[in-house]
Order: structure tokens, then C-alpha cells, then sequence
């Protein structure tokens, strides 16, 4: 099989990194569409075989950098919290930031899913390609691939969401985009409860975003790690089919010689 793959997995997973591929969605319901469906056709009609460890790097670092800013939105949060605590209620200037930085963790959210649905889209078209690789992966996993792994995380990391709102008097919907964001921080922000109540909940869902991201960065490592040894695998076939091919074409013909002379009897 030809080597396109290799580039045209660096496509894909760049979309996956390209913070304009990946269309943002309802932060805490339903999963990322949008632009994602364009590199998936793109790997359909690709002739796919190989990896790129470059590709895994990047999505690497943008977990990195999620969980980084989940955590220095979680710590500019408590900072909220300690200056709430000493005076009436927030300013109008200061809350201004909070929003910006409630807005910041919303868009965490939908980049985290966005990687969760892109590499379960990868895993899913490489199965429907490539038998070989469906396979290799069942015997891995214990009979639970990639996939599915990935909407279980997705499933568990919105259900945590919600819960944590849940739990504060409020609903997905009410944080569900940014607009309807913006107005119900907006609408919170007229008292200092409702102002608390905000940061509280904002402090607590970045702290399960650090928590979420380090476990979508191991079951990431973990597919790059299983799709490496499937191509490895592949590449090794095929280089042994290719030496028989070799040896048959180029074996010498059976020797002729020695033999009794035919001749011609009448």
C-alpha cells in the first residue's frame, strides 16, 4: 500500500489542533460537529497506512496547554473568590475579567471534546478501512476500542459538568453557548450570592477540566502508541511478502543439463 497516509494523517490531526477547524459547540451538551466532518471525508476517500509522530506530538501539546490554562483559570478564579470575600461585590471592570475568564474555560471545554470526537473519528475510519487494523485493536482492548473510549470520556466529562451545575441551582442550558452564557453571568453578577455562586461553580469545573484533559492525553498516547505497532506490524508484512515476491522472480531455473539428447525418430 502507498505512503499518502503519512500525510494526510498530518492533515487530519492538524484539524484536530487548528483551533479554526475544530467548530466550537454547546460547551456541555451533544458532541463537536462542524468542520470535523471535512478532514473525516478527507481520510475516507485517502488511501490511509502509516502515522505521524509529529501529528501526535501536536495534539500532545494542546492538552498541555488545555490543562496549563484550565489550572491558571482555576487559581485566577480563587483570586476572585478571596477579593469577593472582602468587599460587597465585585466591580463592574473586575467582572468584566471574570466573564472573560469563564468564557476562556467554556472554549476549554469545547476544545477538549473536539479532540475526544476527532480522534474517535480517526479510529472509527481506519477500522472501516482496513480490517487488519479493526482487528489488531480488538485484540488490544479488551474488546472496547478507541472509539468508544472516547465517547465515554466525553459522555463522563459532560455529565460532570452538569452535575457540578446541578448542584449549584443551575442548568446545562443556562451555560450551553456563549450567549446564553454571557446573559446568565450577567444576570448573576447583580449580587454578591450570585456573584459567589458563579465563581464557585467556574472553580470547580476547571479543576475537573485539569483532571479530564490528563485523562484524554493518556488515552491518546495510548492510540498513538497501539497505531504505531499496528503500522509497524503492516510494514512488516508487507516487507516480508515483498522479499518472497523477490526471491521467486529471481531464483535461477532448474539446470538442464546432463540430460539425454532428444532426437528425432522416423
Amino acid at each position: 500500500m502507498p505512503k499518502p497516509f503519512l500525510r494526510v494523517i498530518r492533515i487530519a490531526v492538524a484539524s484536530v489542533v487548528s483551533v479554526g477547524v475544530v467548530a466550537p459547540g454547546p460547551a456541555y451538551a451533544g458532541a463537536v460537529t462542524g468542520n470535523a466532518t471535512e478532514w473525516t471525508q478527507l481520510l475516507n476517500n485517502a488511501e490511509l497506512i502509516g502515522l505521524s509522530a509529529q501529528s501526535a506530538e501536536q495534539i500532545q501539546n494542546q492538552l498541555t496547554q488545555i490543562t496549563q490554562l484550565a489550572e491558571q483559570i482555576q487559581n485566577q478564579i480563587r483570586i476572585y473568590e478571596n477579593m469577593l470575600q472582602n468587599t460587597l461585590q465585585l466591580p463592574r471592570h473586575i467582572w468584566s475579567q471574570v466573564e472573560g475568564d469563564l468564557a476562556r474555560l467554556q472554549s476549554l471545554v469545547n476544545q477538549g471534546e473536539g479532540i475526544a470526537f476527532a480522534m474517535g473519528n480517526i479510529d472509527d475510519v481506519l477500522k472501516q478501512r482496513f480490517q487488519s487494523f479493526a482487528e489488531f485493536e480488538t485484540g488490544l482492548a479488551n474488546g472496547q476500542d478507541f472509539s468508544s473510549s472516547y465517547r465515554t470520556w466525553s459522555d463522563t466529562n459532560r455529565e460532570t459538568i452538569a452535575s457540578t451545575l446541578r448542584a449549584a441551582g443551575l442548568t446545562a442550558e443556562q451555560f450551553g453557548s456563549e450567549e446564553s452564557t454571557m446573559s446568565q453571568l450577567r444576570s448573576m453578577s447583580e449580587s454578591s450570592v450570585g456573584q459567589m455562586q458563579a465563581l464557585q461553580v467556574g472553580h470547580k469545573i476547571a479543576e475537573q477540566q485539569v483532571a479530564q484533559t490528563q485523562k484524554l492525553r493518556g488515552l491518546v498516547s495510548q492510540q498513538m502508541t497501539m497505531m504505531a505497532t499496528w503500522f509497524q506490524s503492516e510494514q512488516a508484512n508487507r516487507d516480508l511478502a515483498q522479499t518472497r515476491r523477490e526471491e521467486f522472480f529471481n531464483a535461477n531455473a532448474p539446470s538442464t543439463s546432463g540430460g539425454q539428447m532428444m532426437q528425432p525418430r522416423w
